[in-house]
């Protein structure tokens, strides 16, 4: 009979689960031991890097990223970066290695006390299996509940004595995944459509590119982003686009003021922060949700919602609405020109640059939270599948997102653009670019500061507080001692050049730009 081991490699390949992120501690090396010739080990020096990788990686491929970490402490690590894949909705299978059986009762050193609350709840399933005969059905599980919507993460402890255990194979089981919204009330939702005088359409990241297009043009909608997405869900040079939704309770209530149907589309209803209270809606506005998530649509703070496939539910809402009278939106203006001459530049106009010097098929992850919505005025993504941002609040996700996402899809040009405070947070995702050869361009928009934090300071009139300045680092240096060639761009002639020749590149290459603070 095979070994747990062989079994589990066989499961992989019959997956297509080749590539693994990981950083192994002792309680892993039996797991990986002979790793097979065909597969990729991904390092990261750090779990939150590899879960970041990952991250970029599962969310370009549309497949779970397997990843391999170190027992407790390297759980610890990567709690973070968790916590941010399953704000993005990301199939995930996190393993961690735990003690040997024998000696979990004594809590030996790195036993992992309590594997299955450790990860809580950033997970959609945490489990120890009870004996080295049901890895192989436990990782099988696992990969059905992280593929299943609404996707994210789930995690695996397991014992390192398991995998020289005897295990019968454990084939790949076949499970359909998407629930068909209740036709009736999306039938109902179709009157409702052709009823109203100004309906809105808002998009979230699990909404459908083409759906969510086809919908709108047949009824003349105006389409807003749902605030603060890791996914554009709708080309943002279209007609109808308007934008982002503010995302505060006042302001994004103000900017649907004049629409008397809101139908909300793969978002929840919604992503807030600040608290700045007001009415929820505007006067005369009803609001619909569809979701493929009960648990979102059950929290949502107004309106009524429509659980299941969001796509489906889209391409029925188009074939089920008349055809209307309504005029087409008018198209927004083009983006703010660039301020010239100035040094530092402004966010703007270094963002001009990047969108004048990148290939049109980039790739883009946004780490840059103070300039995001100049980055979507300069920067308009086109096609889908072209942005990546973390949903999650934390930092530490642009650097090795973009790792992985060039991993994902090698034919696609990657450009990171990230703060100077943000690319601190996984920094080692350089050493992963360089070791492997990954040719991503990695962009820092250097600021000194927290410049968000100072933003939020004015907001909530909190003055004086310190921690707020960040001077000193030199990041190129910091770059090429992790071996990724590195250069300075201070004009906008200059940072056109450099992206240009980055993204041409076959290595990674750091680009760092001084920018004068957001004012």
């Amino acid at each position: 009979m095979s070994t747990v081991r062989e079994v589990v490699v066989d499961w992989m390949r019959e997956r297509g689960l080749t590539t693994v992120f990981g950083n192994p501690g002792s309680t892993e090396l039996p797991m990986l031991k002979d790793f097979p010739a065909g597969f990729r080990y991904v390092l990261g020096l750090q779990e939150a890097v590899v879960v970041g990788m990952a991250d970029g990686y599962a969310a370009v491929t549309g497949r779970p990223a397997l990843v391999n970490l170190h027992t407790g402490p390297g759980v610890g690590n990567a709690m973070g970066a968790i916590l941010g894949a399953a704000a993005n909705r990301t199939p995930m299978i996190v393993t961690a290695g735990q003690q040997v059986r024998a000696m979990l009762t004594m809590e030996a050193l790195l036993t992992n006390v309590a594997p299955t609350t450790l990860p809580q709840p950033a997970v959609k399933w945490a489990y120890e299996p009870p004996r080295p005969q049901d890895v192989p059905a436990a990782l099988e599980r696992a990969y059905h509940l992280a593929a299943t919507p609404p996707r994210g993460p789930v995690f695996l402890s397991l014992p390192m004595d398991d995998f020289d255990a005897e295990a019968a194979p454990c084939p790949p089981r076949r499970v359909a995944g998407a629930s068909t919204a209740d036709p009736a009330e999306l039938a109902a939702l179709a009157e409702r459509l052709d009823l109203a005088v100004s309906p809105v359409l808002v998009v979230g990241a699990d909404a459908d590119w083409d759906a969510a297009v086809e919908l709108a043009e047949r009824c003349a909608l105006p389409v807003w982003e749902a605030p603060l997405e890791g996914r554009v869900a709708f080309p943002q040079d279209h007609p109808a686009y308007r934008g982002q939704l503010p995302p505060a309770i006042a302001p994004l209530s103000a900017e649907l003021a004049g629409h008397d149907l809101v139908i909300v589309a793969g978002a929840p209803v919604f992503r807030y922060y600040p608290y700045v209270p007001g009415a929820l809606l505007p006067e005369g506005a009803e609001l619909v949700q569809l979701t493929c998530d009960p648990a979102e649509a059950a929290r949502a703070a107004c309106g009524d919602a429509i659980v299941g496939d969001v796509r489906q539910a889209l391409r029925t809402l188009a074939d089920l609405v008349k055809p209307t009278g309504r005029a087409a939106p008018e198209p927004r203006p083009g983006p703010a020109p660039a301020p010239p001459g100035r040094s530092p530049m402004s966010p703007v106009s270094a963002l001009a640059a990047l969108a004048q010097g990148a290939p049109p098929d980039t790739l883009w992850v946004n780490e840059s939270p103070s300039n995001r919505p100049d980055f979507h005025d300069q920067i308009r993504m086109r096609r889908p599948g072209s942005f990546l941002f973390t949903a999650g609040g934390g930092l530490g996700y642009g650097l090795p997102a973009a790792v992985g996402a060039r991993l994902g899809q090698p034919s696609r040009p990657v450009v990171a653009v990230v703060g100077d405070g943000s690319a601190q947070y996984a920094v080692p995702a350089l050493w992963t670019a360089a070791a492997y050869r990954i040719p991503v361009t990695f962009v820092v928009l250097t600021n000194r500061e927290y410049s968000i934090l100072k933003w939020f300071g004015r907001l909530e009139n909190a003055p004086g507080v310190p921690g707020l300045d960040i001077g000193g680092i030199d990041i190129c240096s910091i770059a090429r001692g992790y071996g990724v060639a590195a250069s300075r761009a201070e004009s906008f002639d200059a940072l056109v050049e450099a992206v240009r020749a980055a993204t041409a590149s076959d290595a990674p290459h750091l680009i760092d730009v001084p920018v004068a603070p957001p004012s």
